[in-house]
């Protein structure tokens, strides 16, 4: 039987919470209060202040509008999922930084030669990571650490694209596996985590004052979201060690459970290692935004990722 509500607990990080049964959820007294259908279940409470973001996968949840006004001015992220129970929409704050605007307007005038700077950056963190991923399996690959330590400007060499052969071919004992949106599994486990890391970025990124659709490298038109696509990058193989561990432990990986969303919902808790330190990879996500807006502003040159097994 599904647990009415997992809450995700981590020292120094804000809470998920993950509603999969019907429930109403409301306000009152800065506190979310929780109620059920069932006469049998009582009433909750938790702090808003101690969350970071919400999962609302149950069609038959209901949130008020005092509620969810409370959550945004708290920047918690609301994330709704499809009646497949998988993520699908996404609710941020409008305002999520006192300077907003002056921020804004330095990302937007960005260099090409420094958006080009910035993802040559970001791809040689993110094969940088893969490799370490691997290595720690027990896959060390040289290709992969070659192509990390010659990514070009803006990656003229789509050197991002020959890690990822590379890696996907290498990291599950899965005979012709390739990642794809809608390819076999484990890549069901690798949206679901995919999507919560996204949610995790462009929170990050509007607290950080700055505007998550427009990015430094992707620019599809229909997408609300580039800049957090290019932040998240480095921060994929997190999401591909709790789903590679999955697919080492669950004996059906064909249809995610609720244990396995559990997992799932446990991203944004990580410990990860960034700029010599140990933080939880919510944490570390306004970390990598704010250097990012600091690259924007003229005031560093370099984006601060986590480093796997760093």
């Amino acid at each position: 039987m599904e647990k009415l509500i997992q809450i995700i607990f981590s020292r120094m990080i804000k809470r998920t919470l993950f509603f999969g049964n019907p429930a109403y959820l409301s306000t009152k007294n800065e506190q979310l209060q929780i109620s059920f259908p069932e006469p049998d279940k009582s009433d909750r409470t938790v702090p808003i202040e101690d969350l970071g973001m919400i999962v609302l996968e149950n069609q038959q949840v209901t949130i008020t509008h005092g509620l969810i006004a409370k959550l945004t001015d708290k920047k918690v992220a609301i994330v709704t999922c499809n009646s497949q129970h998988l993520p699908e929409g996404l609710l941020l704050p409008m305002h999520g930084h006192s300077e907003q605007t002056e921020r804004i307007r330095y990302q937007i005038q960005a260099s090409q030669p420094l958006k080009k700077n910035l993802w040559q950056q970001t791809v040689s963190a993110k094969i940088q990571n893969q490799a370490a991923h691997l290595k720690e399996k027990g896959k060390d690959s040289p290709r992969l650490h070659y192509l990390a330590k010659n990514v070009s400007s803006g990656d003229s060499g789509n050197h991002e694209a020959q890690a990822a052969a590379i890696y996907w071919q290498s990291l599950f004992d899965i005979p012709d596996f390739n990642r794809e949106q809608a390819g076999i599994p484990p890549n069901n486990l690798l949206n679901y985590g995919y999507a919560i890391l996204r949610a995790v970025i462009a929170r990050a990124l509007v607290s950080s004052g700055m505007f998550p659709g427009l990015g430094i490298w992707h620019r599809n038109k229909y997408n609300a979201y580039c800049l957090a696509d290019d932040i998240m990058e480095p921060y994929r193989p997190y999401v591909d060690l709790v789903v590679s561990h999955l697919v080492d432990t669950e004996d059906d990986i064909s249809e995610l459970t609720t244990e396995m969303k559990k997992e799932l919902l446990s991203i944004p808790a990580l410990d990860v290692r960034i700029d010599g330190q140990k933080s939880p990879l919510m944490v570390a996500a306004s970390r990598t935004t704010n250097s990012l807006f600091e690259c924007f502003a003229g005031i560093s040159r370099k984006i601060i990722y986590p480093e796997y097994g760093g």
